[in-house]
């Protein structure tokens, strides 16, 4: 159940943030007294609208997505709505005045979808995101390459060292990112802040990212 409402208070004790929140309507209360829950999640949204480069950005990766799929760019902008809402469980949202948070998250969750399933973008992936950090996880998620997004391979931003052999060395504490063939020998052949300064993308900690061959 997604229910929407208003943050009365809040204070800060023990490390945490404890907040007094008003929810609409009747039905959650009954539900929280028959489930006994005890968790929830909390969206914040700080009210501010989406922005003409975030609507720019959408808008351009839902026409690749229209144009790999075969939908109209009307269609292909429902079907990604939809999977957001299944993949975040948050509501059904306008693009014409939706907040720049719940912009950037949809965002995040089309570019996911694009990586997941091999969607080609017409321009590079970091001038798409909103959050790098995040889009460079998925990268490594996925398996892309985090420039152009074709299938990648583990590239270790940082050096792990002489000595250590490299199929028992513990790396989940180096920033990794993930880039195609070409790609990779390129980082090798430039160093990371030449190859940083080109292409603006770097590596990113992420404990679950998943093992790779190295040059």
């Amino acid at each position: 159940m997604y229910v929407t409402g208003d943050v009365k208070g809040y204070y800060v004790a023990a490390g945490k943030t404890r907040m007094h929140i008003s929810v609409d309507g009747k039905g959650s209360a009954s539900m929280i007294r028959k489930k006994e829950i005890k968790k929830v999640g909390v969206w914040l949204d700080d009210g501010r609208m989406i922005s003409v480069e975030q609507r720019k950005k959408i808008y351009a990766t839902i026409r690749d997505f229209a144009v790999w799929t075969g939908y109209t760019p009307e269609e292909a902008k429902e079907v990604l709505k939809y999977m957001y809402v299944e993949r975040t469980g948050q509501q059904y949202f306008s693009l014409s005045d939706c907040s720049i948070d719940t912009a950037r998250e949809f965002l995040n969750v089309v570019l996911d979808v694009c990586l997941e399933h091999g969607v080609v973008l017409s321009d590079a992936l970091y001038e798409r995101a909103e959050d790098i950090v995040y889009m460079l996880q998925s990268c490594l998620r996925y398996r892309k390459c985090a420039i152009c997004g074709r299938r990648g391979e583990v590239h270790h931003w940082d050096a792990i060292g002489m000595g250590n052999d490299r199929r028992h060395y513990d790396d989940s504490e180096n920033r990794r990112i993930c880039l195609c063939r070409e790609h990779h020998t390129i980082a090798h052949a430039l160093g990371r802040e030449r190859f940083a300064e080109r292409y603006h993308v770097y590596g990113v900690y992420y404990a679950d990212a998943p093992e790779g061959r190295n040059l």
